[in-house]
């Protein structure tokens, strides 16, 4: 698949994704996802054990701060000094910082107060879009773009497409089985994060495929 097949996926995602931020954060304005909240909610909820409880408390650390910072640190030291990746350190660096500070903002601008219907933890800030939906989605598809092309074998790609998105699901229904996020906090947070590392990436390729091929013809003019 040519740079230009690339692009335009990566531009479609970023499309869709915008798209459907923009549709999640109109109805949550309009109150006409309540219903669609409350629903999930008692269906994830209702499954609750002690043994899920502490499985859910697991995967939620996994996507916390703390936790993404060390697993950042551990990437940024492997791409160096493994896969000796250098100019990637900038997009992986770009994407996790990038997705935090658009948390931020996005947080701040609406302002959605969390659900009170039944926390199994206590947690601060607002809810919409879901930080931690936030970060699971930019980490392990990040992750997965830059590990993508050193995995020659259809059973290696394969595997690492479905455990990343076994994690980003899996820290998305933590928050709600645990009380602190709405379904549509979680789904808001996949689409910023879509928008976000999807846009990261057309930035990326682009300046990759200027440096290359500014390259080739400086070697052309030297031989």
């Amino acid at each position: 698949m040519n740079l230009k097949k690339y692009l335009l996926i990566a531009f479609s995602i970023s499309v869709v994704s915008i798209i459907g931020f923009s549709l999640i954060s109109l109805f949550i304005s309009d109150q006409k996802i309540i219903h669609f909240d409350r629903v999930i909610i008692d269906k994830i909820q209702g499954q609750e054990t002690t043994i899920l409880t502490k499985v859910m408390k697991i995967f939620t650390f996994i996507g916390s701060a703390p936790f993404v910072i060390v697993l950042s640190l551990f990437m940024l030291f492997f791409l160096y000094n493994v896969l000796n990746h250098r100019v990637e350190l900038i997009l992986f660096v770009a994407a996790i910082a990038g997705s935090a500070i658009l948390n931020a903002i996005l947080k701040n601008l609406f302002q959605r107060v969390r659900p009170d219907l039944h926390r199994l933890i206590n947690v601060e800030g607002y809810s919409f879009p879901s930080g931690h939906a936030m970060n699971a989605f930019t980490v392990y598809s990040i992750i997965s773009f830059l590990l993508w092309r050193h995995i020659s074998n259809r059973l290696g790609r394969m595997t690492l497409i479905i455990v990343s998105s076994v994690m980003i699901l899996a820290i998305g229904i933590s928050r709600i089985y645990l009380g602190v996020h709405y379904p549509s906090d979680i789904i808001g947070g996949y689409f910023a994060s879509g928008f976000w590392i999807t846009t990261a990436i057309l930035f990326f390729q682009y300046y990759q495929e200027k440096r290359y091929n500014k390259k080739r013809q400086q070697e052309k003019e030297t031989a």
